[in-house]
C-alpha cells in the first residue's frame, strides 16, 4: 500500500472518510483547525456533507441528530471546545448513539494556549459531562496510529452504540509523517439496526430519549449502560509494552506523544547497558489495569511522565495498589520534555533504587584438632 506524507490533522480527516464517514459538523479551534479545513474541501469530492457550526455547542447537537437518524458522523475540536460539547455528549451516551470525536489537546486551564499538552486526560476518561456515562477513549502516539485509531473508533462506536473519543496533542495534529490508509470505499455506511429514526412507515415507531423522570426507569437505564461499559472493559483494552522482554528495574508509564519521546530515552539508556521498560495504554478508557500491574510487578520502581500535572498518575496508582514506589514528573503550558530531559528524569528514579548487597558468606566451623577430639572422648 502506498504511503503518503500528511499532516496529522489532515490524515485524521481522511481516515474518517476511509472509515465510511461522509458527514462532519464542527467549529475551528487551534490546533485542530486543519481537520475542518481539509474536510471542507474533501467532503464535496466524495459526496459528503460539511457544515461549519456556529459553535461547539451547536456542533454537538448536530452530531446528536445525525447519529440519531443512522448517519456515520464525526466532529473534532480542542480542549475548551470539548468542554462546550460535554452536555451534548452526555445526551448522546444516554441515547446510545454512535459518534466519533477527536480532541487535539492544547494547554490550559481556561483559554490556555495553542501549544501541545495532555491536560484533558481526566476530562476524557472520567469527567466529560454529567451523569455516570463513559466514553471509549483512544490515545495515539503517531500520525499513523491516529489514522488507525480513527478507523477503529468508528467500528467501536457502531459495535457498542457509544461515543468514542480519540485524544492527541498538538504535536499529533501538526506534525507530518508518512501514513497508509485503508482503500477508498472500504468503510461501510452505518447500519441503522433497530434503533435509528429512519421513518416508521410499516414498522413500530422508535424513540430516542435521554429524559427519564421516573427514578426506577432512570436507574434501569444506568444499569444497562453500566453492563455495556463492563463488557467494553472486558473486550476492548489495548496497550503496548516496550523493552519489557529483558529484565528491568524501572518501568516508565506514559501515553500519546510523551511515550514516543520516552522510547528514544529508553533506547539511549539501553545502549549504555541500562534496561528500562515502558508501559503505554492505548485505550485510556477502559484503562488496562491488569496489564499495567503485570508490567509493574517486574520493576522495582515506576516513573510516570506526562504533559500534565499528574492525571494518568491516578490510574497508575490504582493499577499498582500501593505495591510500588511511584515517581512522577509532568509539564504543562505547552512545555514538552526532550528525550535528553526525559533520560535525566529516568536516571534520577534509577538512583533511588537500592543497590543489591551481596550476602556475607557464613563462617565455616573450625576443624577440631586431634587433642580436642581426645578430650571430648574422655
Amino acid at each position: 500500500m502506498t504511503k503518503v506524507l500528511m499532516k496529522g490533522n489532515e490524515a485524521i480527516g481522511e481516515a474518517a472518510i476511509r472509515a465510511g464517514c461522509l458527514h462532519f459538523f464542527g467549529y475551528p479551534i487551534t490546533p485542530q483547525s486543519e481537520v475542518p479545513e481539509y474536510l471542507a474541501k474533501r467532503m464535496p469530492e466524495v459526496g459528503g456533507t460539511f457544515v461549519q457550526a456556529e459553535s461547539e455547542v451547536a456542533a454537538s447537537n448536530m452530531i446528536y441528530g445525525s447519529a440519531g437518524v443512522g448517519i456515520k458522523v464525526l466532529t473534532t475540536s480542542s480542549s475548551p471546545g470539548i468542554s462546550l460539547m460535554a452536555e451534548g455528549l452526555s445526551y448522546i451516551a444516554a441515547c446510545e448513539l454512535p459518534v466519533v470525536l477527536v480532541n487535539i489537546m492544547r494547554s490550559g486551564p481556561g483559554l490556555g494556549g495553542i501549544l501541545p499538552a495532555q491536560g484533558d486526560y481526566l476530562q476524557a476518561t472520567k469527567g466529560t459531562g454529567h451523569g455516570d456515562f463513559q466514553l471509549i477513549v483512544l490515545a495515539p502516539s503517531s500520525v499513523q496510529e491516529a489514522v488507525d485509531l480513527v478507523v477503529l473508533a468508528f467500528e467501536l462506536a457502531e459495535k457498542y452504540l457509544n461515543p468514542v473519543m480519540v485524544i492527541g496533542d498538538g504535536m499529533i495534529g501538526q506534525m507530518m509523517e508518512p501514513v497508509e490508509f485503508p482503500p477508498e470505499g472500504q468503510g461501510k455506511p452505518l447500519d441503522p439496526g433497530d434503533w435509528a429514526l429512519t421513518g416508521c412507515k410499516g414498522r413500530k415507531k422508535r424513540i430516542i430519549n435521554s429524559l427519564y423522570l421516573d427514578p426506577i426507569e432512570c436507574n434501569d437505564i444506568n444499569l444497562k449502560l453500566k453492563a455495556k461499559y463492563d463488557l467494553i472493559a472486558k473486550k476492548e483494552k489495548r496497550w503496548e509494552t516496550y523493552n519489557c522482554d529483558k529484565p528491568y528495574d524501572l518501568l516508565i508509564c506514559s501515553f500519546g506523544m510523551m511515550s514516543r519521546i520516552c522510547k528514544t530515552a529508553i533506547d539511549d539508556l539501553a545502549e549504555q547497558g541500562i534496561q528500562v521498560g515502558l508501559f503505554r495504554p492505548i485505550t485510556v478508557n477502559p484503562f488496562p489495569y491488569e496489564a499495567c500491574r503485570k508490567a509493574m510487578d517486574k520493576a522495582k520502581r515506576v516513573l510516570v511522565l506526562e504533559m500534565n500535572m499528574g492525571q494518568m498518575l491516578e490510574d497508575i496508582k490504582l493499577a499498582g495498589e500501593g505495591s510500588k514506589e511511584i515517581d512522577f514528573f509532568g509539564t504543562a503550558g505547552g512545555v514538552v520534555l526532550s528525550p535528553d530531559e526525559s533520560l535525566l528524569k529516568m536516571r534520577k528514579s534509577l538512583r533511588k533504587i537500592p543497590k543489591a548487597t551481596k550476602a556475607k558468606p557464613k563462617k565455616k566451623p573450625a576443624k577440631k584438632t586431634k587433642a580436642a577430639k581426645k578430650r571430648k572422648s574422655r
